[in-house]
């Protein structure tokens, strides 16, 4: 019986090609949008999957208030956060430290060779997280100092093979480690990808002073990244609140001996976050890598799932509209003694048919497509997941779902016909069903509005951000990564970059050499307890070490005051402020401000001049209050201005000046519009990914649409017919034939343009600065999707009004 009904389905395919094909075709590209987006979800959703305790591994992340409000939230707090916590909260199984280090130089056959991902790791990192160990003992690894475990990766490019403990490395040609362990790379799917980890051990011992103060007992220090171990029966809500009294108490000791008098609670917190959380909702200060976005993937999830019922949709309307050139048959099958429920599972079957082919066309065009979705979306997918059950379980689920949403319903309006009056040519198709039809039309214009609706707002977003004055000039600047090698005597360094930058402004196609500890795109260091000498109250700021070229160089506009200059003597001690930073100081007027004295970390600083606000970040953050402070021999970025001719001239000229000045540093350079523009890229990437789905959400409808046009078409051929004999002109039968889809555009709108203006209103908010919400948002999608609507059903629409109405009056 079945496979009867399986080879009735097979000949009603074959005898209806286009039917078929606009319904393999639309689930076809529904089913693989859904699984591209799945892939991609999945991919999100994986990261620190591997890492065997996973469930039970928790970040320590920091929360400083500054006069009772929340100030700044970092992913990272104070070194003494870990032996603390573990010593007195026994749920605590076990920690590790990391600290990020920076990137470091070492030499391959006299040539430098920079590693960029390098931390400082405590002894139990191996033992928390699951970095599967090729050789070495993690237990033993990480706990002397002066050792390090290498990647493997590392191990090949530095020594040319993994057969490495207990070999020499020496790094910025100072530092010698012994190597005790080797480690496979880590997977692309976790936060932290260390190429080298420094024992921890070596970082307290570095900065342990004379005095014995050590890191494992500070509390005002930030920048130690600490992960908790807790023990299987330990309730993370209750170990979190056992964090309060520690910290106000250790806190609280800690200022009093360093002098700050203490008469509030202590304006630190910290709270626990879960492992495989951090990925998506972690966004704070000094996160180890770029993090993704929660909001992000689930509304690409939510665009799957549009697509994928868009498509379902599709197969409804047409089988339900069909249902008239399929009465007689269903008529006959009754007429001879077939039940209902024989009937349903024959169109059920028709249906898993139908299926079967999309899911196949769809595979295959998700396995071409994932190349290039990769590129567009800047992802590391690859079809992995055909070797998963999960995947199976989700695929058999979607195509279980998907023949029953898209066939059951159908299904039972043409087993429900009658038999005689069918037979006698009576049947006619109801209003209930044809009210299902629009209203899914409706539906599937309405998400197809709301799609494209919100590509237009990201769009738009993206070139606001990208085209607005930033306050600072940024064009043609060229920047060189810092020195890391030969940097640490003072003298010597201040007179390798003087010289290094007197040999450049020679060049006539340089105008101006800068050094900085940030550049623009790049935060500057968090500073707290920063308050005019006098006052109760301090706040906290980012500040910048800058030359006394910096702010000529990015042509900042000052508003009060000067500049720095070599002219006065005092200037070593002078700070700039931008305006947020005057207004946070308590000034209106920025000319008040001049000449006021700040205490800055133990030391004052007479306030020299006052910049107009900048955008040191991009648009998506608000201004910063910000301090310049001078520092000649700063530690940092070379900003070199350009007149924009012979770049590659200049810089070979850069490049043979930095070995002379700077051996044994690698050369690194970008210019510095490329490099602040990536701060856009994620946004620039969702917005590439929504407007293809949106595209393709709009695809699938048309599809439907046409053959539902068609159908339609087919059904009034008689009327149509009809009218021509009477006098209707071919521009009246077209109207005629619009005016029914018109109608349903206008109902979707109206359903989807109250939905869209809420949810890129929330959107937006997520930008400091943004666009206003215009009115040209909604009208140009909707103008848009009646062209194209209107397109998709000219065709059978033009064929109906310029047909022989003779051939039409035979039609019965």
């Amino acid at each position: 019986m079945i496979k009867n009904y399986f080879k009735i389905a097979w000949r009603n395919i074959k005898r209806h090609k286009a039917y078929a094909g606009i319904n393999i075709l639309g689930l076809a590209i529904g089913i693989a949008a859904c699984l591209l987006i799945l892939q991609y979800v999945s991919f999100e959703l994986s990261y620190e999957d591997f890492h065997t305790k996973k469930d039970r591994i928790y970040r320590v992340r920091q929360d400083r208030y500054d006069n009772g409000k929340l100030s700044t939230q970092w992913a990272a707090g104070a070194y003494a956060v870990g032996n603390s916590f573990k010593e007195a909260i026994p749920e605590i199984e076990d920690y590790v430290k990391v600290v990020e280090n920076g990137q470091v130089v070492t030499a391959i056959n006299n040539q430098p060779l920079k590693i960029e991902k390098v931390f400082f790791a405590s002894g139990s990192f191996f033992n928390i997280f699951t970095y599967p160990l090729i050789s070495g003992n993690a237990n033993t690894a990480l706990t002397e100092p002066f050792t390090v475990a290498i990647s493997e990766t590392t191990a090949r490019n530095i020594f040319g093979n993994t057969n490495v403990v207990g070999k020499a490395l020496q790094l910025n040609r100072r530092d010698n480690y012994t190597v005790t362990a080797v480690y496979k790379d880590a997977p692309i799917n976790t936060q932290l990808k260390p190429d080298i980890l420094l024992s921890y051990a070596t970082f307290v011992k570095k900065n342990t002073s004379e005095d014995g103060r050590t890191p494992e007992t500070a509390w005002l220090w930030d920048g130690c990244l600490t992960y908790l171990l807790l023990r299987n029966d330990a309730d993370p809500a209750a170990v979190e609140k056992k964090f309060i009294p520690i910290v106000e108490k250790a806190v609280s000791s800690e200022l009093k001996r360093a002098g700050f008098e203490v008469t509030d609670k202590v304006a630190v917190t910290y709270q626990l976050q879960k492992l495989p959380d951090i990925h998506l909702y972690s966004h704070y200060m000094n996160e180890p890598a770029p993090n993704g976005d929660g909001k992000t993937t689930y509304l690409l999830l939510s665009i799957a799932f549009f697509i994928v019922v868009i498509a379902w949709v599709n197969y409804i309307n047409l089988a339900t509209a069909r249902a008239i050139n399929r009465a007689r048959e269903v008529g006959v099958r009754k007429a001879i003694g077939s039940r209902r429920g024989q009937l349903v599972a024959q169109f059920l079957a028709e249906s898993a048919l139908l299926n079967v082919f999309a899911i196949v066309l769809a595979l295959a065009l998700v396995i071409i497509a994932i190349p290039a979705f990769n590129q567009l979306a800047g992802q590391h997918l690859a079809f992995s997941l055909l070797g998963k059950t999960d995947f199976w379980a989700g695929l058999t689920s979607l195509f279980v779902i998907g023949v029953f949403f898209s066939g059951l319903y159908p299904a039972f309006v043409l087993s429900g016909f009658k038999p005689i009056e069918v037979l006698k040519g009576k049947m006619v198709t109801t209003s209930r069903g044809a009210l299902l039809r629009k209203g899914l039309v409706v539906f599937q214009f309405a998400a197809s509005l709301f799609l494209l609706i919100g590509t237009v707002t990201v769009y738009r977003q993206i070139q606001y951000m990208r085209k607005q004055s930033l306050g600072i000039n940024i064009d043609q600047t060229l920047v060189v990564r810092p020195p890391i090698v030969g940097i640490g005597k003072d003298s010597i360094y201040l007179q390798n970059l003087a010289a290094f930058k007197n040999e450049l402004i020679r060049e006539t196609a340089i105008k101006g050499v800068t050094v900085s500890s940030s550049i623009p795109g790049e935060p500057g260091i968090n500073a707290g307890g920063i308050k005019l000498v006098g006052a109760d109250k301090s706040s906290q700021y980012r500040f910048i070490r800058v030359d006394y070229d910096f702010i000529k160089l990015y042509d900042l506009k000052m508003i009060a005051g000067r500049n720095f200059s070599q002219d006065f003597g005092t200037d070593n001690n002078a700070v700039i402020f931008n305006r947020k930073g005057i207004e946070q100081l308590g000034f209106n007027d920025p000319a008040e401000a001049i000449g006021k004295r700040i205490d800055f970390w133990g030391q004052q600083y007479t306030i020299a001049g006052v910049t107009e606000n900048f955008h040191q970040k991009s648009l998506h953050e608000a201004f910063d209050p910000l301090i310049l402070r001078l520092t000649p021999d700063a530690r940092g970025y070379l900003s070199v201005k350009t007149t924009g001719s012979d770049a590659g001239q200049v810089i070979n000229v850069i490049k043979t000046n930095w070995g002379k000045f700077f051996a044994g540093n690698t050369f690194e350079y970008f210019f510095l519009d490329d490099q602040f523009n990536k701060q856009y890229n994620a946004d620039q990437r969702f917005g590439q990914v929504f407007s293809l789905f949106t595209t393709l959400a709009i695809l699938v409808a048309c599809l439907g649409l046409f053959g539902l046009a068609s159908f339609t078409t087919l059904q009034r051929t008689k009327e149509i017919g009809i009218r021509k004999v009477l006098g209707a002109s071919v521009a009246g039968i077209m109207r005629l034939l619009y005016q029914e889809f018109a109608l349903l555009l206008v109902i979707a709108f109206v359903v989807a343009a109250p939905l869209a203006w809420f949810t890129i209103s929330n959107w937006l908010q997520g930008y400091a600065f943004r666009i206003n919400i215009q009115w040209a948002f909604f009208i140009i999608p909707f103008l848009v999707i009646v062209v194209i609507a209107l397109l998709t059903v000219s065709f059978q629409s033009v064929k109906a009004a310029l047909a022989n109405p003779v051939k039409s009056l035979r039609t019965e």
